[in-house]
């Protein structure tokens, strides 16, 4: 298996430079070509700036994007392409550098950190369930007809003509359990 001979200096500059002319030209192809070509290097020069691993990434993926939109700018006579990725990703690595530490929040994460849990928590379980507890307590204190009316209006919904006509009773009647009913409850909760 014979290995090929590395490529002089100017014919790796004449294979660059003809891949960037043809990424200026829309070629994704030699776009992905020169990327190939490249990137190690040029995330090595990265790294020695912005000295973390992930940064320096993110650094050459937004290099890359600007060599593709400035491919057609690249002009032979003014430097050698590497030179010319290279002065790109070197500044953008010197930005994010000398950018202040400016974190902005992800909206996501501020709604998700200062959003309340409406859920009651333990403590407040806990009372209610003692509630609960003593309120059935005190609802089986009462007479059937009063637990069944009290029932009928506060935990089905009925109104107090509605339940009348439930059970068939004058609404005067149902009224008058309902109200000894709740001053019995109420005497029951307080004590």
């Amino acid at each position: 298996m014979a290995t090929l001979p590395a490529p002089t200096p100017n014919a790796l500059n004449e294979r660059l430079a003809a891949l960037l002319a043809q990424a200026g030209l829309g070629n994704r192809a030699a776009f992905a070509d020169l990327y190939e070509a490249t990137k190690s290097k040029l995330f090595a020069v990265s790294l020695r700036i912005v000295r973390e691993r992930h940064i320096a990434e993110e650094v050459l993926q937004d290099s890359f994007v600007n060599i593709w939109n400035n491919a057609t700018k690249y002009a032979v006579a003014q430097s050698a392409p590497m030179t010319w990725m290279t002065a790109i990703v070197r500044n953008r690595s010197l930005d994010i550098v000398r950018r202040p530490f400016l974190e902005v929040q992800d909206e996501d994460d501020f709604f998700a950190i200062n959003m309340e849990d409406e859920r009651p928590g333990p403590d407040d379980q806990l009372v209610a369930r003692r509630d609960q507890v003593k309120i059935e307590r005190c609802i089986k204190g009462l007479d059937g007809e009063q637990q069944q009316t009290i029932s009928l209006a506060f935990f089905q919904g009925l109104s107090h003509s509605e339940v009348a006509s439930h059970l068939g009773k004058p609404l005067g009647t149902v009224k008058t359990h309902i109200r000894r009913g709740l001053l019995k409850l109420k005497g029951c909760l307080e004590s």
